[in-house]
Order: C-alpha cells, then structure tokens, then sequence
C-alpha cells in the first residue's frame, strides 16, 4: 500500500482523487463496520489534499428523528450534533443533495463550527438500500475550494464505500 504524500500529489485534482479511491478502496477491502469505514475514509482524504482542514461524518442518530451527531473526523473540534435543515450539513441530509457552497459566510443559517472554514462541501452517504445513513463534510480555509469535480468523485467515492 502507498500513500502518496501531500507534496507529491498530481496536480490534477481528478487525477488525485481517482488515486486516493483506489487507496481507500483497497485498504476498506474486507472491513464491513460502518465505522472504521469512515474513520478510513476521513483520515485518508485529509491527507491526501492539503486543503482539506475538517474532514469527516455527521451520521443520522436513530435515537432522535432528524438529527445529525459527529462522527469520525480529522481537524479540529466539531459541532456534536447537527438538526437537519440546518447549515449546509443538515441542508444535505434535509434535501438528499450535495451542497457546494463558495463562502460558507454567505450560506443563510451557516453553523460555525471553526471560524477558519471559508468553503464547505457536503455530501449525503446512503447505504445498499438507499436510505440516508450520514453526510460526509468537508470544510477548507479558503473560498472555493470546492467544484463540480469534488462533487462528483466524492458522490462516486461514498457510494462505492457505502452503497454496496
């Protein structure tokens, strides 16, 4: 198994994704709880681009209809729960959708969870049967840092290591 290091990495940015899910893919292979699933996932996509400062999972909470809680991440402290609705975290998990958002500052209802978040992407994890399991967030310290290529490797990465 190689881990590309951070100053080795292509520049372009789907070139280094599709490299990091084969990584990923191959390091999950076998592993079947949920958990050490995204534990993998988050630590490995927040080293594997350095403008990633918060990578990680809110997943649903069975215990309390329409609320997100914590879980794996790398970064710093993060928000322990998140009611659906709400922030681009919970507009995800509320719409099914991913959310791209530019400047996290301009997003109505934004919870700040690090003030050094700028941008932020979002996006709805599903299992097998289709039924949302977690949001995947990932926030950067500089204004669009997020595109429709992340949208769409990261969509094609939580269904690959989720959906199947």
């Amino acid at each position: 198994m190689s881990y590309i290091a951070r100053d080795d990495r292509p520049a372009d940015k789907a070139e280094r994704y599709a490299e990091v899910e084969g990584e990923i893919l191959a390091v999950l292979e076998g592993e079947t709880n949920r958990t050490a699933r995204m534990a993998t996932v988050a630590s490995m996509l927040a080293d594997a681009f350095p403008a990633f400062f918060w990578t990680g999972f809110y997943a649903v909470d069975p215990d309390r209809a329409g609320e997100l809680v914590v879980g794996p991440y790398q970064g710093t402290l993060g928000c322990l729960r998140i009611p659906f609705g709400r922030g681009v975290c919970g507009a995800a998990a509320h719409t099914s959708q991913t959310q791209v958002v530019e400047d996290v500052h301009a997003f109505p209802g934004h919870i700040a969870c690090d003030s050094r978040s700028e941008s932020e992407i979002v996006v709805p994890v599903f299992d097998g049967s289709g039924l949302l399991i977690a949001v995947l967030d990932i926030d950067a310290t500089e204004k669009a840092a997020f595109d429709a290529i992340d949208a769409e490797a990261l969509e094609r990465l939580m269904g690959k290591v989720f959906g199947a």
